[in-house]
């Protein structure tokens, strides 16, 4: 049988050379089939959830999840920073307004952090401690308030430390060092007034320093925008519009306030967009360097542009094919086209420089070519055969974007077979000429020859030792399963979400269970927020607190005690620039007079030395001073009221937005758990899943998606290498017919294999998602090659180096090496990863194939016989 298949493709070469035109026309014509095929039907799909088959067990819990929650997938999420808490908050405001207003570009638009709930309830939502802890605060702080409530100005302020004052000349300094902090932020306000700078007091960090990050206020607004699926990058226009809306407003203009943006929507956005970043230059650049190797291995345009046409042509079906049977490309498959490239341009080279080698003067083209194809056929067919086992073993695992990778570019392999079998005969045919060529082999190679035949016990006993370590290397490699390792780092999305990473308030890697009812959910949270590895617990319970009547009573006595700044009265009327400046005198004498009463550090000095300086300051200083004193003063007092007015929560007074945040439609209570900073390596991850899942087994989340996604692509290509290696030890049977040279091929591809995982580890790199998929490349590779060596010693060829194989070997690893080249340089981390570890793993194929593999074959004992060439 395999002599009919051999004869019958030899006959295909035949016949194409004959009907060039023919086949030339059919050609042009699926062309143009295959391009509008990928026009209408073929989508790049950037979604990295939908890496991973549905069926899944991990992937059915995030989906159930996602059903029950479906307002936290395709998020674009807004962070506000300001320097205060009131900036931020007011600045959230503005902007949730306008994206509200905005239907075109946004389908909703909140601020889970702000609501008239939050406002009224916040305080009775704290845990008891907290809750202490804050009222405290604000109690303190009431000396200040006390004046302020009726004179809101600089000169109810500056009154108000006149009564610190008082207190420090009795005798009570030390009971002021509670307020070093919040003094300090007066101090610091002022400093900037005489400065002539205004940089307003948070009066929120002043009463409730405890509640207020130390970095100033952050806020966060929940966008789902409206997405354009027919754009490569369909949330682009409504973060376009979000940031173009956050300009336009004055505290962003001023500097005061920042807007930062991530979430799902551009994340995968700035995804695409940096796999097809400097995409033209680095096509142009690795086209012209392929080129160039071309014109080395083949020597005249005549092979040359017949072999570029047909990778082309075969590129082209393979876009066709993959329209048809998948219908999209993944993170993963996109890099098909390379990966083509980086194969296929073997067969062209094979087939060109044996061609290259037999046209002599007195042989006609239609010889020269029949003889090539007599002799390449079986070896160009066995290696495109091999290279497809090998990337379609991986289509039936659980790793879709593998999975569809491995079956577009092994039908691609199939399909190139084809067009080098029939397109480039017909172009070659259509280009011949009759002038004699020279014999083609690889300068030096016969010397090299001569060494390894020499050496041959050497050479195997140092690969020995070098693939020992390999197995090491191979069995400790560390894998890196956090995808975000995988993306551009200097992006925006990228550059907020890690900010926000050690917050556990903003974690993204989190894991969420949903409970029976309130009672079940309090007891998990218990049991969880015992976890070692567990940083925070939230769940709909915290939205029903216990213990309200205390916390109730609590409040109610602070706002008794806070009755007279709650109920100010009648307000004075507001002072002119001279009156501040007296009041200003008149509070800076007064703290000079009990300076020695004051310790060294206390904010109090601080305070009255810029008080002097105001004293003597101009009305736009202390307009300027007054205004960044109590520009937030009333919104603070107000929302003191606001929660100091707390009322007992019911599930029935909970909005409704909150309610479907921490509640499933079921009656089911989320309940969500953050891990300690220790789960951003992923080790440290793979614990916290770990042991969250052994309290609740059915937890889902990203936490649980990063690790299982990890495990899924492990599992995948453990499953795949084996599949692979069954279907190309069954294929080399079939052809080769004997076991010792199928096992000479997968020995060497498993020398090749060991050495790639060397050279990993010396060049530091970890396996993750996307570099992974060197394997099926360095199978497909390996074989190829070393199908050519082993086929060419059964025809009694001994001296390997030195023939044109050798060459048209090394000219395709050249090749081979620019198109993954162009992978490593790409600005995309996962993609450059992967460019890295095919360029060492086709270099270990070289070294195994160059040295490795003619070593044991000189051992074998055939290196006596004559030297033939191919």
């Amino acid at each position: 049988m395999f002599k009919a298949i051999h004869k019958g493709l030899v006959v295909t070469v035949d016949r194409s050379g004959r009907h060039h035109y023919t086949v030339l026309l059919l050609a042009a014509l699926f062309v143009v089939l295959s391009l509008w095929g990928a026009s209408k039907h073929l989508s790049i799909d950037t979604d990295s959830d939908h890496l991973f088959s549905d069926k899944l067990p991990w992937r059915q819990q995030s989906l159930a999840f996602a059903r029950q929650f479906p307002q936290f997938s395709d998020t674009l999420t807004a962070v506000v920073s300001a320097p205060t808490p009131e900036e931020a908050r007011i600045a959230a405001q503005a902007l949730n307004a306008k994206l509200v207003a905005d239907k075109e570009h946004f389908r909703s638009s909140s601020t889970p952090g702000i609501s008239p709930f939050f406002n009224r309830e916040g305080l009775l939502l704290l845990p008891q401690d907290e809750l202490e802890s804050t009222l405290d605060s604000m109690l303190q702080a009431q000396p200040l308030l006390g004046p302020l409530a009726k004179d809101p100005s600089a000169r109810g302020l500056f009154k108000g430390l006149d009564l610190m004052v008082e207190g420090v000349r009795r005798g009570f300094a030390e009971d002021l060092s509670s307020y070093d902090a919040a003094l300090g932020n007066v101090a610091q306000t002022m400093e900037d007034a005489a400065a002539g700078k205004n940089a307003p007091l948070s009066w929120q960090a002043l009463l409730t320093p405890d509640l207020v990050n130390s970095n100033g206020g952050q806020e966060f607004i929940l966008i789902h925008p409206v997405l354009d699926h027919a754009a490569l990058e369909p949330g682009q226009a409504a973060t376009e519009t979000m940031l173009r809306l956050a300009n336009e407003l004055p505290e962003v203009t001023s500097g005061r306030v920042r807007i930062n943006y991530t979430g799902s929507v551009p994340l995968a956005d700035e995804e695409f967009a940096s796999l097809t970043d400097r995409a033209g230059p680095i096509a142009i650049g690795s086209s012209l360097l392929l080129v160039f190797w071309l014109v080395l291995a083949l020597g005249t345009w005549r092979l040359i542009v017949p072999v570029v046409i047909t990778l082309v042509v075969g590129l082209t079906y393979t876009l066709g094919f993959a329209a048809l049977a998948v219908g999209r490309l993944n993170l993963v498959s996109v890099a098909f086209a390379v990966l083509f490239v980086g194969l296929a341009v073997d067969f062209g080279i094979q087939f060109g420089v044996r061609l290259h080698a037999r046209q002599y003067s007195d042989r006609t083209f239609d010889d020269s070519l029949h003889e090539t194809a007599n002799r390449v056929v079986s070896q160009v067919g066995l290696a495109a055969l091999a290279t497809a086992c090998g990337f379609l073993a991986f289509a039936p695992t659980d790793f879709t974007g593998v999975a569809e990778l491995g079956i577009i570019a092994g039908a691609g392999m199939l399909l190139a077979l084809i067009c080098t079998l029939t397109v480039l005969p017909a172009l070659l045919r259509l280009l011949s000429k009759g002038s004699p060529h020279a014999e083609v082999a690889l300068p030096g190679g016969t010397a090299a020859d001569d060494w390894l035949n020499r050496q041959r016990k050497a050479v195997l006993v140092l690969f020995g030792v070098l693939g020992a370590v390999g197995i090491w290397c191979a069995i400790t490699i560390p894998f890196d399963a956090n995808p975000l390792h995988t993306k551009r780092a200097d992006t925006e999305a990228m550059r907020t979400l890690t900010s926000l990473m050690d917050d556990p308030n903003t974690n993204p890697f989190t894991m969420d269970v949903l409970a029976k009812d309130l009672p079940s959910a309090k007891t998990l949270s218990e049991r969880l927020g015992k976890l070692p590895e567990v940083a925070q617990v939230v769940s709909g319970v915290d939205f029903v607190p216990t213990g309200q009547d205390d916390k109730l009573n609590q409040l109610q006595q602070a706002s008794d005690l806070m009755y007279a700044v709650l109920n100010p009265g009648e307000k004075v009327a507001p002072p002119s620039a001279n009156d501040m400046r007296e009041a200003a005198k008149d509070t800076s004498e007064g703290i000079a007079s009990v300076t020695d009463k004051l310790p060294a550090n206390s904010p109090l000095r601080r305070i009255g030395k810029a008080l002097a300086v105001l004293s003597h300051g101009t009305d736009q200083q202390m307009a300027t001073a007054n205004q960044a004193l109590t520009q937030f003063l009333p919104y603070t007092l107000h929302q003191l009221a606001d929660s100091l007015s707390a009322e007992p929560i019911t599930m029935q007074s909970l909005p409704d937005d909150l309610k479907r945040d921490w509640f499933a439609p079921d009656g089911r209570v989320r309940v969500q758990v953050t891990p300690t900073t220790k789960a951003q390596s992923t080790a440290g991850l793979r614990d916290f899943v770990k042991t969250v899942q052994q309290v609740a087994p059915d937890a889902a989340g990203s936490a649980v998606d990063t690790i299982k996604a990890a495990d899924t692509i492990l599992i995948a290509f453990r499953e795949a290498a084996v599949y692979a290696t069954v279907a190309i030890a069954i294929v080399l049977m079939l052809v080769l017919r004997r076991v010792r040279d199928a096992g000479l091929v997968l020995a060497t591809l498993l020398m090749s294999a060991l050495l790639t995982a060397l050279l990993a580890r010396l060049f530091g790199i970890s396996i993750n998602f996307a570099n992974i998929i060197a394997l099926p490349l360095l199978l497909g590779v390996g074989v190829s090659f070393n199908v050519y060596f082993v086929m060419n010693w059964r025809h009694g060829v001994h001296h390997f180096l030195g023939s044109p194989t050798a060459r048209a070997i090394l000219f395709s690893a050249l090749t081979t090496g620019t198109a993954f080249g162009s992978l490593a340089i790409a600005r995309h981390p996962g993609t450059a990863s992967m460019g890295t570890v095919l360029l060492l793993s086709l270099l270990a194929v070289l070294l195994s194939t160059f040295a490795f593999l003619p070593a044991m074959l000189y051992s074998i004992g055939h290196c006596k016989q004559p030297i033939s060439q191919p």
